[in-house]
């Protein structure tokens, strides 16, 4: 039997490898903060989210290096039980392979033959997907002393026993009667586990918290925006953010959720964490005489063992963008004006690239790395933004770059200490702000922007672009650009075989020279790659991994810019090595086909406007703007009769919660799905024939 039909059967089966192997084998997962310091040199794991502490993912291996990378080929393979986005950051030690898919599951391999070991299923309601602004995904695990920690997307953090995957403990960690929700990945500090959430553009409150690793106990928690001014805040800082705020922003949660972005400096003992944006977006909802708002759409850096703070630095202050600063945080040494420092380096959403003394706070540079309408530049002086005039939308809609999905998103981005680059995944798509503050009505478990929800009609196809910048801190410029055709590519990992590689929206996995931006290779992933890849050794062979999976924010919200790539989910774990021999099933094509020949709508064009607000407040964070779904949840134009007969059903009764859509019979009336369904048919009737008048000129042309 050959090895990609052991792998197939591997990841089929249901049954878990035998105990004595896993005793022998792969034991707990022996990780601890002295084996996290020392990888910074041995680069046969990867033990934490971003490899070290420091977040750089940059490994020293270089077995695969810009001399043989032409020889790199697909070891093994998994399919994998997944139909929605895959984000997470494998997590490898000691030969086996810890990773996430959707709905919060976790599986473990062995990482040199993609041997299933075992897998957890925390039991996720569906219906909570819901409360999941961009999608049902999950950033990974982190591993200490034996055991594997996952935040679920009903908020829960759940330890597992590392070799046999079952249960430990559990602490609910959100008001899982809110719209919280965990995707990102959690860090083990000091013997604690550190996790934040999500759910802003729902109306929640951000915090973080460290829990106990042994024994799932709280340890403390840190909020990021204040609460009801009328009662005590939980701590000085937000007594002194308390300043910066007005209005009744607590009734709307003030939002500041930290879903992704942490590092840690062990001699400074010091935990940097990045938050999120406002809830509403528009401040002048939230905050209506301004303010900064602390402290959203900031790094705050916070004492490990007591988690209070130390020093912040707001990105965007009075951030009305979802400009978050939940982007990535790298920490380096490196030499700034003649000087060694100590830096933290962060590019968020907003585009400027961020290099701050992460002792003290200090900002040393802030530069853009991309197209930025909304600010002139950063006055280093104050520390902020010279914002452009109109930028905050109060009076006139504004067109802004970049837009909600920001510059840089959630995709990681590297750092090699070799060439002195950071290696960001770059978006570039703009949106139409404007002042919802007039018609804002604060409806729990919908999308509260008040900024535009509207204006989430189309992403053009020829508004959307992307690249690979590698970006010099010391400089503040791009070192080499990688363009690319689409938005929303992959994370990026940097290596010291001068390597950096980065999977592609239209299903590719590429390999370029670090220092000089040179393509040495790629291989067709036949789907979109959004994760960070990892690399690892075993018996002293090198390998490259990556979660491969279309979806997310891009995949789910989707518009014609997120369909232009043509590419579909397939989930799958895909495993490099030198002279790798394996190959993809090919796959067959899927083309959109009209079952009917839409007809026009009879119904006002006050109907239809009032249905597309409505969808878009609603429906389209998963069925996508503009009725264009991005390929992983239903299209709606494209539902049957028998489907759309069935709408009050499905959506206000919650027919179909057990497959993910909850009921919104809540939030919605019977008269709003009228218009809603109104909305979806002419729009299916306007696409119909736009794409019948381009059929007819292709065949006139032909």
């Amino acid at each position: 039997m050959n090895k990609k039909a052991v792998v197939a059967m591997a990841f089929a089966a249901a049954a878990f490898i035998a105990p004595q192997w896993a005793a022998a084998k792969a034991g707990p997962a022996n990780v601890d903060a002295a084996r996290i310091a020392a990888s910074q040199k041995d680069g046969a794991n990867w033990l934490s989210h971003g490899r070290t502490y420091a977040e750089q993912r940059y490994s020293p291996l270089a077995k695969i290096n810009d001399h043989n990378v032409d020889r790199l080929g697909l070891a093994w393979f998994a399919d994998l039980d997944n139909d929605r986005g895959l984000e997470a950051t494998p997590i490898v030690v000691d030969g086996v392979l810890y990773a996430t898919l959707a709905w919060s599951r976790v599986f473990a391999a062995d990482a040199a033959t993609g041997k299933k070991l075992w897998e957890f299923d925390p039991g996720v309601e569906k219906s909570k997907g819901r409360h999941a602004c961009c999608d049902v995904v999950n950033r990974g695990v982190a591993v200490w002393k034996g055991k594997v920690y996952v935040g679920t997307i009903d908020g829960r953090l759940i330890a597992l026993d590392a070799s046999s995957g079952k249960q430990i403990w559990s602490a609910q960690t959100t008001d899982n009667t809110l719209a919280y929700t965990i995707t990102g990945a959690p860090r083990v500090v000091n013997g604690k586990v550190i996790i934040g959430n999500g759910g802003a553009e729902l109306g929640v409150r951000g915090y973080f918290s460290a829990y106990d690793a042994n024994s799932g106990k709280m340890a403390w928690r840190f909020y990021v925006v204040p609460g009801d001014p009328s009662k005590p805040q939980e701590s000085p800082e937000l007594e002194k953010a308390l300043k910066t705020w007005n209005g009744e922003w607590w009734k709307y949660g003030g939002g500041g959720t930290a879903w992704n972005a942490m590092a840690y400096d062990p001699q400074l003992n010091l935990l940097y964490v990045g938050t999120g944006n406002g809830s509403p977006w528009n401040r002048q909802i939230r905050s209506p005489e301004g303010g900064d708002n602390l402290y959203l759409s900031s790094i705050v850096a916070v004492n490990a063992d007591t988690g209070r703070m130390v020093w912040h630095y707001q990105t965007t202050p009075g951030d009305s963008w979802d400009f978050t600063a939940t982007q990535d945080i790298i920490l380096a040494d490196m030499e700034i004006n003649g000087k060694k420092r100590k830096v933290l380096m962060q590019a968020p959403k907003n585009g400027f690239f961020y290099v701050l003394d992460r002792q003290t706070g200090e900002l040393l540079s802030a530069e853009k790395f991309g197209k930025v309408t909304w600010a002139e530049r950063v006055d280093l002086k104050t520390g902020r933004p010279v914002e452009t005039p109109g930028a905050r939308y109060e009076k006139d809609p504004s067109v802004q770059w970049p837009g909600p999905f920001g510059a840089h998103n959630w995709q990681p981005m590297s750092f090699s200490p070799k060439t002195g680059l950071a290696y960001i995944p770059y978006h570039e798509l703009p949106f139409v702000y404007s002042n919802g503050a007039k018609d804002f009505h604060y409806r729990p478990g919908a999308w509260n922007l008040g900024s535009g929800e509207e204006n989430f009609t189309a992403f053009p196809r020829e508004v959307a672009s992307g690249a690979l910048v590698a970006w010099d801190p010391v400089k503040q410029k791009a070192a080499w650009t990688a363009p690319y055709a689409f938005h929303w590519n992959g994370g990026t990992m940097a290596t010291g075989g001068n390597l950096v590689f980065q999977g592609t929206a239209d299903g590719r996995f590429v390999a370029y020279s670090a220092d000089a931006g040179k393509k040495l290779w790629e291989f067709a992933a036949q789907t979109g790659v959004m994760a960070g890849p990892v690399t690892y050794s075993v018996g002293g062979k090198q390998y490259v991994a990556v979660m491969a999976g279309w979806g997310g924010a891009a995949g789910l919200i989707g518009g014609e810019a997120t369909l232009a790539p043509g590419v579909r989910n397939i989930s799958r774990l895909l495993v490099f090595a030198l002279d790798g021999k394996e190959a993809l099933p090919p796959i067959p094509v899927k083309k959109v086909v009209y079952t009917r020949i839409p007809q026009p709508v009879q119904a006002s064009p006050e109907t239809i406007a009032h249905g597309s607000r409505i969808f878009h407040t609603t429906c389209a964070m998963c069925h996508g703007v503009g009725a264009v779904s991005g390929g992983i949840i239903p299209d709606l134009r494209f539902s049957s009769d028998a489907t759309r007969n069935a709408f009050d059903e499905i959506v206000l009764k919650g027919a179909l919660h057990a497959r993910g859509m909850a009921s919104f019979g809540d939030i919605l009336t019977g008269a709003d799905l009228a218009d809603v369904k109104a909305y979806i048919m002419d729009k299916e009737y306007a696409d119909y024939m736009k794409s019948k008048e381009q059929r007819d000129k292709q065949n006139a042309q032909r």
